[in-house]
């Protein structure tokens, strides 16, 4: 098992990274006239349970460390409501803030509010303890597998038909590019996704990436490299909508069952045979079979890999197929999501803080048969996770869980700084982690 630290100086990695990837760090936006520096007593950010632990503050306008400025602050559990508020100026151009300790493992969320010119400027940093030692909350129904064997052979039998068509616009002299529509899961009922190819005559390795959460339109553009590095790709729809819809179409179609209580993530929820994401369970299998029915294909090697929801889904495919090789994950969601009866932050999409009426028998009961934490259990083959301790979408409470589950081999990148997206080098270390353990 393998730990990567890649934050070791903090300042040094806000100025870089600002410079290298200034689309992506919402922490540092592009362009904004405030830097927060934030810095740990612990390089690492990680302490034990009942160790204290300090952050130091530094706040720039127009890169000018700000002096006898007043920075307030809550601190409480990640996700959940402060425990401590209080305020601290900054002296010689900064401040230290004790942000204490917990009795449990787990994160704190030191959250900051300035004030300057008349604006309001906010930051936040989350912190560990012992987060190594997390379990679940969820548990295990004793019919899991049986449930998911009965489910997987019904799909089974649905035909596979596909319709497969050449897209110009992410073709080039590299790869070829095509729009598929598969028939899975019932019939008539299809999924779709964007499946890219080397050009270049061989036999290549797959990789079947389901998507992040939402409905919304999707290109395969920013993984192209997959398929320039000899790697054929999927990447898969679940919601049986055509990806290349216009996005004002696809914003109707997200209204209308999309949203809070309307949500296609409680949908059903009250019966595992109902729920809706059901459906994405058991298209993943379906897709393998055409991936796996392709001149291409190596014969060997089907990887799942994805963020989000979409990491998420590939875990849980690593633990419905055999047939996977290897799983990558960025901060999977749909893990361990009823932890805040635990009294700490549980999984995306946060059923038991964001939506009402959600702490039923039945809905809870629905959750262990659906809880990436369950699939974790199942996964025979290695893993590959990446997760931010700053990320509220998919809070690092539930990534560490996941991890904790997993007795396979597994390797971990973790990158504090990080909120809920990954950086480009990142995208490209998954990559590399793929093709460095291919049969």
């Amino acid at each position: 098992m393998k730990f990567f630290k890649n934050i070791r100086n903090i300042s040094l990695f806000v100025v870089v990274f600002t410079i290298v990837c200034p689309a992506v760090a919402e922490n540092y936006p592009y362009r904004s006239d405030i830097n927060w520096v934030t810095t740990p007593s612990h390089d690492n950010w990680l302490y034990t349970v009942n160790e204290e632990a300090s952050v130091t503050v530094n706040l720039y306008h127009y890169g000018i460390r700000q002096n006898h400025l007043e920075i307030e602050y809550e601190i409480g559990p990640e996700l959940l409501p402060a425990d401590t508020q209080g305020a601290v100026t900054l002296v010689n151009g900064q401040a230290r803030i004790t942000v204490g300790t917990m009795l449990e493992p787990g994160f704190r969320d030191l959250r900051l509010t300035a004030k300057i010119d008349g604006e309001t400027y906010k930051h936040h940093i989350k912190l560990g303890f012992s987060p190594e030692k997390l379990t679940p909350y969820t548990q295990m129904p004793d019919d899991f597998t049986q449930f998911w064997q009965t489910q997987l052979k019904a799909a089974s039998k649905v035909p596979v038909s596909i319709e497969k068509t050449f897209v110009a616009e992410f073709s080039d002299d590299q790869v070829d590019c095509y729009l598929v529509k598969i028939q899975a899961y019932q019939k008539g009922q299809y999924v779709y996704g964007y499946l890219t190819v080397p050009k270049q005559k061989g036999k290549y390795p797959v990789v079947i990436s389901p998507p992040g959460a939402g409905i919304k339109p999707m290109t395969p553009e920013k993984h192209l490299f997959y398929a320039q590095n000899g790697v054929i790709r999927f990447d898969m729809e679940i919601h049986g909508i055509r990806p290349n819809l216009d996005k004002a179409t696809y914003n109707e179609i997200s209204a209308a069952f999309g949203k809070n209580n309307n949500s296609y993530l409680v949908n059903g929820l009250d019966d595992p045979d109902n729920y809706y994401l059901k459906k994405a369970y058991l298209s993943m299998p379906r897709v393998v079979d055409f991936l796996t029915s392709l001149t291409e294909w190596d014969g060997k090697n089907v990887i799942a890999q994805g963020g989000s929801q979409g990491g998420a889904l590939a875990l849980v495919l690593a633990g419905l197929d055999k047939r996977i090789t290897a799983v990558s994950a960025n901060h999977p969601a749909l893990s361990d999501m009823a932890g805040y009866k635990a009294g700490r932050a549980g999984g995306y999409p946060h059923l038991f803080n964001k939506f009402s009426g959600m702490d039923t028998t039945d809905k809870l009961k629905t959750l262990q048969y659906y809880d990436v934490v369950n699939f974790a259990r199942q996964i025979k083959v290695p893993v590959f996770m990446t997760w931010g301790y700053n990320d509220d979408v998919c809070p690092p409470t539930t990534s560490y869980i996941v991890y904790n589950t997993i007795t396979s081999e597994k390797t971990a990148l973790i990158t504090p700084v990080n909120e809920h997206w990954v950086s480009t080098k990142t995208r490209h270390k998954i990559l590399d982690w793929i093709k460095a353990g291919l049969k």
